[in-house]
């Protein structure tokens, strides 16, 4: 278990914890682990624990009783999620989670966004981020119906992700690495290279996150242009 001060971040680490979902439309697991390792390295971050979750976005809540049951069963950990749409797709349901875990004193970092949802939060950035699914659902809704986003297909290399990722932050050769997971050489270079696996141990898959991120979260809120009108017309 992590327990230090983070002083880019100003708050007391216990546990970290990288949630992934994957979803057959939006972003695979493997290139949710990539992108929340590398934000993980450049804010100085270990990952204690990884909560893969495979259940189907077409589930409620109150059907993954796995995810309700592991946080209720933490209290004041950081949570390390992709993009907002992992913890839920259903809007209601993603009002509550976001909710409960930020009562239980959770920091929810969005790694997308590069912001960092907790108590203290404004209630602009919140609306900000449930405004950016929105948005995502529609325009999603309105795609044509084709291949799924994720274009990467599974390897049987994902479950060593986590273990490569430490091989090479040791500066271990590709040889050492094959022989210690007792896989072929040339298949764990392939999927090292695929994978940009060196980017994301050393951070640099990402780019910097800008100073005003959480601004940048609240001036995207979409207003429909009647609703902007009506405004207007209120405030003459």
């Amino acid at each position: 278990m992590t327990m230090k001060f983070n002083s880019k971040r100003g708050f007391i680490v216990k546990m970290v914890v990288a949630y992934i979902r994957p979803d057959k439309y939006f972003d695979a697991a493997h290139d949710q682990l990539q992108l929340i390792n590398s934000y993980a390295v450049q804010n100085n971050l270990i990952i204690d624990d990884e909560f893969i979750d495979q259940t189907s976005q077409n589930k409620r809540l109150q059907e993954r009783q796995n995810v309700t049951s592991y946080f209720q069963s933490k209290k004041g950990e950081t949570l390390l999620v992709y993009d907002v749409w992992v913890l839920s797709t259903n809007m209601e349901d993603l009002i509550e989670m976001i909710s409960c875990l930020v009562k239980n004193d959770f920091y929810i970092h969005f790694v997308k966004q590069s912001v960092i949802i907790s108590q203290q939060s404004s209630i602009m950035l919140i609306l900000g981020l449930l405004d950016q699914l929105r948005v995502k659902l529609q325009k999603e809704s309105k795609r044509v119906i084709g291949r799924p986003k994720g274009s990467k297909s599974n390897s049987k290399f994902d479950k060593y992700i986590g273990e490569i990722i430490t091989y090479i932050k040791e500066k271990r050769s590709v040889s050492e690495m094959a022989r210690l997971l007792g896989v072929s050489r040339s298949s764990l270079k392939d999927f090292i290279d695929s994978r940009e696996l060196k980017q994301v141990a050393f951070g640099s898959l990402l780019p910097k996150a800008p100073k005003n991120a959480e601004q940048r979260v609240i001036d995207n809120i979409a207003c429909s242009n009647n609703l902007n009108s009506k405004l207007g017309e209120d405030n003459e």
